[in-house]
């Protein structure tokens, strides 16, 4: 009888294993299956909306015929990656870092400026007109898109190379610039830097100097957007109350989720919404979460070192002494460390610190359509610039922001105004205020000429 028990029990255990083990393997298929069904709907989303980064840094050694966007520089963006990753449109920038505000600095900066600007005409018209195209207008950038090519605009990072003639804005607007910041890294002959709050021994205007004033209006009167990424609060909010157009923030994330002055607080973010205008969240890890980003760095860095030496490479992670470099030699010393990247990178292993990565990114935009509306809020990378996290660290990756965003239950309309249709919204008002504006002073002039 208890043989025949125990045959029973076993027979019933055998049967509850098997019914486990069915109804697991079930719950793995259907969990396999909305995976997957998740990834092609982003996948479909991705693909039909305009994405579009309002930040990608660039340097004129990669605008070469022999190191270029189609040879694959060591850049986090050229033309394979987009193509690869599906990053339909970029601004690139226009950047010249803050130097002496004196007639030799201005003129420097204005030179190299206008090299820049050269560089990506160069681009779009001689480089690779059949993939890639200047878009000067929100319809351009549709139509460029929908012809298949990608899309390059400009920005303006630093007003300084205007140096103290007004007159040099109409001429970067005709060399297509379609943004401008007042301000960078450091107090301009235009505005006071956000950088005034941790260096520099304070403000030195108190937000826009008079020039500044000048310049909010002489850009609302030729259609460039207003940046307000660099400047300080005080200039920030300034610039909202002077402006007859909305603003943006091309590269910016919440300082209520990461306290940097980089970030814009509360109070800029609801004037900003108030002036209708758009943050672009940047993908920068120290301004999405320091803390998170300190740890990881610290032990990479420290990996970096120890195998760089066994590899008989010296490694500098002094980021600001790298980036101080010539270009060629920053160019040669990054060519030199990257085997030591590579190794690293193959063996993620070794570091216990988790990276910032797109989720902190996404939670920032989270934030942000949180406090302002999902009608104020874009997407950057800062790219080549310092920008990028784990899962978007170069633009073949840029489909794991629309895959993480969807994860989170964002529709497709509102995917299509966080990757590029708020900032359009805004360029077009923009530009079309510029067109009233420019309509009332001919009709001014007229008037006072009867």
């Amino acid at each position: 009888m208890q043989l025949l028990t125990n045959h029973s029990t076993r027979k019933s255990n055998i049967r509850h294993v098997t019914s486990t083990f069915c109804l697991v393997a079930s719950l793995f298929t259907a969990f396999q299956a909305q995976a997957d069904e998740l990834l092609v709907r982003a996948q479909e989303i991705h693909d039909r909306v305009i994405t579009l980064d309002t930040h990608v840094d660039i340097s004129v050694d990669n605008f070469t015929e022999e190191v270029n966007y189609l040879t694959s520089p060591r850049t986090q963006v050229d033309l394979p990656r987009m193509e690869a990753g599906g990053l339909d449109a970029a601004f690139f920038i226009v950047y010249v870092g803050q130097g002496p505000l004196t007639e030799e600095g201005y003129s420097t900066a204005y030179d190299s400026a206008i090299a820049k600007f050269d560089a990506i005409h160069w681009m779009t018209k001689e480089l690779a007109p059949d993939r890639i195209a200047l878009a000067l207008t929100p319809k351009d950038v549709r139509d460029i898109a929908r012809s298949g090519r990608k899309v390059a605009l400009i920005g303006v990072e630093n007003a300084y190379p205007i140096g103290l003639d007004i007159a040099n804005i109409a001429r970067f607007a005709e060399r297509g610039a379609r943004y401008m910041s007042l301000a960078h890294n450091g107090h301009s002959q235009f505005s006071d830097s956000n950088t005034g709050e941790i260096r520099e021994g304070g403000m030195r205007y108190g937000g826009l100097s008079e020039l500044g004033r000048e310049a909010i209006a002489e850009m609302n009167r030729l259609g460039i957007m207003i940046d307000l990424s660099h400047p300080s609060k005080a200039a920030t909010l300034q610039t909202i109350a002077l402006s007859r157009a909305p603003v943006i923030a091309s590269h910016s994330s919440a300082r209520g989720l990461e306290d940097n002055p980089r970030n814009m607080d509360d109070e800029q973010l609801l004037a900003l919404k108030a002036n209708g205008g758009v943050i672009q969240t940047v993908a920068f890890r120290g301004y999405l979460n320091g803390k998170k980003h300190a740890a990881w760095r610290k032990e990479y860095d420290a990996l970096m070192r120890e195998v760089g030496k066994e590899m008989g490479v010296t490694v500098v992670t002094d980021r600001r002494q790298v980036f101080m470099m010539p270009p060629a030699a920053r160019a040669e010393y990054l060519a030199s460390i990257q085997p030591v990247i590579d190794r690293i990178a193959n063996t993620p292993e070794a570091l216990s610190a988790p990276p910032v990565d797109v989720a902190d990114f996404v939670d920032h935009i989270d934030y942000l359509v949180a406090k302002i509306g999902i009608d104020h809020v874009g997407i950057s990378s800062d790219f080549d610039g310092g920008g990028g996290v784990q899962g978007w660290d170069d633009a073949d990756e840029t489909f794991n922001v629309t895959l993480e965003l969807v994860k989170r239950g964002y529709t497709e309309a509102e995917i299509d105004k966080l990757w590029s249709g708020n900032l359009l919204r805004v360029m077009g008002q923009v530009q079309a205020i510029a067109a009233q504006v420019q309509q009332q002073s001919i009709a001014e002039v007229a008037q006072s000429n009867q």
